[in-house]
């Protein structure tokens, strides 16, 4: 700094100050020359003015409806259950993901949107040569600068633009909510609850649906099913077809389900994880093409390599009074991501 700055005003004067005066203080002690300070609504409440507020309004006010309707998606997922391809609904379970992303991006799209107007529109782009100083700040200093930032909001005209602020609450605030309903979204189905039911965590196509019920293997032939009666693509697995060592991609299958197309149709597309159904006979190796874990056939499924951590669930078997391979309950343990109730 020179020699010829500002004195500073003795605490006295600093109280008595207006907010005027002390923003012409501080810019004075700083070193600071406001070489164009202009007023962005020199007259208020003109129509391009409110029509500038009402652009900015309608950003938040977007922003704010795209964040809550995330989160009611995130919220109620069961509006998008799961449909195979080609049956009734598939189109509307297609859409989930798609949905989940455009009310994100829109929700932090418009509020991004909504700031830079409002900083264009109405936040003063003055001009100001500030001269660089040393050392720390004093309490003259602290005060001038809360007067600068207060004046700042001030010429903002923030404060009598009751619109903008409460659609930028509700575009902020849903977002907010976005982004914490985010990543709670995973706990609010409960594992535990209704565990018997079909469509439960805990559970899989190949748990019987009633005491008694059989369900076989069905060999997966590569072909849609026809669901008109036919044998041909219908072919259920016996032990006798089986060589020592082979590997065998199945599907549940039940006699309920011979003449019914729809669900025929859903037991070749019933598994949508990622399926370990890669096999290399001379080593006895299951192998996962999503993520390249390898699985020890001989040893309970055990992972030998890869980011895998637990072994294969497992699913108990036995063969029927005809030879067929049949399931004996359900596989030992839940199927898929793992989860802190787990028992491995």
């Amino acid at each position: 700094m020179s020699g010829d700055e500002p004195k500073p005003p003795t605490d006295a004067e600093l109280a008595e100050m207006d907010r005027d005066q002390l923003v012409k203080l501080g810019t004075n002690l700083d070193g600071v020359e406001l070489t164009n300070l202009p007023t962005p609504w020199p007259v208020p409440g003109t129509r391009a003015e409110k029509r500038a507020e009402r652009a900015v309004a309608l950003w938040f006010t977007i922003s704010g409806i795209a964040g809550l309707a995330f989160v009611v998606l995130m919220a109620w997922p069961k509006w998008f259950e799961y449909r195979a391809p080609g049956t009734a609904g598939d189109v509307k379970y297609s859409l989930y993901t798609p949905l989940l992303g455009v009310t994100l991006g829109v929700a932090i799209l418009g509020l991004g949107i909504g700031v830079l107007l409002y900083t264009k529109k109405f936040i003063p782009a003055e001009t100001a040569v500030q001269e660089r100083g040393d050392g720390g700040s004093k309490e003259v200093d602290k005060a001038t600068i809360v007067a600068q930032l207060a004046d700042s909001g001030a010429r903002s005209t923030i404060a009598r633009r009751s619109l903008i602020k409460r659609t930028a609450g509700l575009g902020a605030g849903a977002l907010g909510l976005a982004t914490v309903a985010l990543p709670l979204a995973g706990f609010i189905k409960d594992p535990w609850k209704d565990t018997n039911n079909k469509d439960s965590l805990w559970h899989t196509g190949w748990q019987p649906q009633f005491k008694g019920e059989v369900v076989y293997m069905r060999r997966n032939l590569g072909l849609p099913a026809k669901g008109n009666g036919s044998e041909h693509d219908i072919s259920l697995v016996k032990a006798e077809d089986l060589d020592a060592g082979a590997m065998e991609t199945v599907f549940p299958f039940r006699e309920s389900e011979r003449r019914d197309e729809h669900a025929l149709s859903l037991a070749m597309k019933r598994h949508v994880g990622c399926p370990t159904s890669l096999f290399e006979q001379r080593t006895n190796r299951i192998l996962c093409p999503c993520h390249q874990s390898q699985f020890d056939a001989l040893h309970y499924g055990k992972p030998i390599f890869g980011p895998a951590t637990r072994p294969l669930a497992q699913l108990p078997i036995t063969v029927d009074a005809n030879g067929y391979l049949i399931a004996r309950s359900d596989f030992n343990e839940a199927v898929g991501p793992a989860f802190w109730e787990r028992k491995s």
